[in-house]
């Protein structure tokens, strides 16, 4: 692996991470501290563009740093599975079944069904 692919994943892992920490703060911000917003919405936001761009870029010239870049930095750190199960965990130790059932279905159901539309975006875009 090239230094140049190093620092591409470097790069967007840095962003994306920045991204998702500020996705957590605007969504505390505009929809309160009820339910864990910023984690879904980076899960989600990610999948739609991790999909998006597989699709695309089988019809596309992009350079092999900018897609390990961008599909392991950048949305590497922005999609925050690890999160979302240290959360799910918190919320199932403090036996809040539902907020926990809608965590996991939330997360996993949007997210399978963003890819799917994001790659269906993606593909029809790039023809």
């Amino acid at each position: 692996m090239s230094w140049a692919v190093i620092g591409a994943i470097g790069l967007g892992g840095a962003l994306g991470a920045i991204l998702r920490f500020k996705i957590r703060d605007f969504s505390q911000w505009l929809l309160g501290e009820q339910f864990l917003y910023g984690t879904l919405i980076a899960n989600v936001v990610g999948c739609f563009v991790a999909g998006f761009l597989i699709s695309y870029w089988q019809h596309a010239q992009v350079s092999m740093t900018l897609k390990e870049g961008i599909m392991i930095g950048f949305l590497g750190a922005l999609t925050t599975f690890s999160t979302f199960s240290l959360e799910t965990m918190y919320l199932l130790q403090q036996q809040v079944w539902l907020k926990a059932g809608m965590n996991i279905l939330g997360n996993l159901v949007l997210c399978m069904l963003f890819v799917f539309v994001g790659a269906w975006l993606g593909g029809r875009m790039s023809s």
